[in-house]
């Protein structure tokens, strides 16, 4: 598959459609499958800061965003030909690339891949525009985005207690 990358254009036009539907648009991607043109449209739910574990996209929303985005590009027909469009939701070990991805992560696991070469491993205690505060195994660390070279949601499995 090829290298995805953003398209801010369709970002603008789906937005507006994502967000009739109660939902935050994510990403817009446009990449190859198999040499078809593919779309791949993520989406989430609004971020609640403070609000704790955030809501999750249940099939019945997300079947119903799916095909508002296909009737929106059915309309302005950006695209020329036939392409494939894949609508879904960050999943559970999304990459985090936004300080928002970073604050929907509080309270929960992370791994990070420094620019350095080191990793961190820890719980997101808090997220601002700039950098995330992590608790580890040897205390608490803040991690400026910058210094950060890939760093993904992490599931936890088991009970809390």
């Amino acid at each position: 598959m090829a290298h995805p990358a953003r398209d801010a254009r369709l970002e603008e036009l789906l937005g507006p459609v994502v967000a009739r539907e109660d939902l935050e648009l994510d990403t817009v991607v446009r990449t190859r499958s198999g040499g078809t043109p593919l779309v791949r449209v993520t989406v989430d739910t609004p971020l609640v800061e403070g609000a704790g574990e955030q809501a999750r996209v249940d099939s019945d929303t997300l079947a119903a965003v799916s095909r508002a985005v296909s009737a929106a590009l059915d309309r302005a027909d950006p695209i020329d030909g036939e392409y494939l469009l894949e609508v879904s939701t960050p999943g559970a070990e999304r990459e985090l690339t936004e300080p928002r991805h970073w604050k929907r992560q509080v309270g929960l696991p992370v791994r990070v891949k420094l620019r350095d070469g080191g990793h961190v491993s820890g719980r997101v205690r808090a997220a601002d525009d700039v950098s995330a505060t992590l608790e580890t195994d040897g205390g608490t660390t803040t991690i400026e985005y910058a210094n950060m070279k890939k760093a993904r949601a992490r599931v936890e499995l088991g009970s809390k207690d």
